[in-house]
């Protein structure tokens, strides 16, 4: 298991801001297109927060009361096009942001899960173990998130929020299949198409 630890980077990335598209979003069990516009393909493990009451500046004391539950997100990334236009200082957005970049698992309640700050958090392609780490190793933990984003975004019901991912992020390729594990959420699988 990986002792480093991982850090919030779905809207809030290394100082970068971004949102997705509603058309981002795929269910669990889906088969996935493997996308355009890239030849380096990256899958990334998080926990997903979802909104119930949304919020600006909202106090890292305050920032539970704002939680619906949890999920299983990946993050979906175009490695080779996320490089290119960071090297040549250009937002690289795109690198993450496009058409079914975002698979999630159903949502569980925090009335019947908690709040989850610690537990596994795995993933495997094809079978083979990528990313195997513990929520608690975070950097940012889930309070400190919400709380900055809400400094940058009127945070609203029915928001997602992806927290980061842990060590082992790579590449697929159509007709892998990639299966996620949060403890206590269950699991998140979807296949990459051709």
């Amino acid at each position: 298991m990986s002792q480093s630890s991982f850090g919030s980077k779905a809207i809030l990335q290394g100082g970068s801001l971004f949102r997705r598209q509603t058309n981002s979003i795929v269910q669990d069990g889906s088969s996935i297109p493997y996308p355009t516009m890239t030849e380096n393909y990256h899958y990334e493990l998080e926990l997903v927060v979802a909104i119930k009451k949304g919020g600006r500046d909202i106090r890292v004391a305050d920032a539970l009361d704002h939680i619906y539950g949890y999920g299983i997100g990946l993050d979906m990334t175009r490695r080779d096009l996320q490089m290119d236009l960071g090297k040549s200082g250009l937002p690289w957005e795109a690198g993450k942001s496009f058409d079914e970049s975002c698979p999630c698992s159903p949502l569980h309640p925090v009335e019947q899960v908690g709040h989850i700050s610690e537990g596994f958090i795995r993933l495997t392609v094809d079978g083979e173990t990528k990313q195997d780490s513990d929520l608690k190793l975070m950097i940012w933990k889930v309070p400190e998130i919400i709380t900055n984003l809400s400094q940058y975004f009127m945070l609203q019901p029915g928001d997602i929020i992806l927290t980061g991912t842990p060590a082992g992020v790579g590449p697929v390729l159509p007709g892998n299949e990639l299966a996620g594990t949060i403890d206590r959420l269950g699991a998140l699988t979807v296949r990459i198409s051709g």
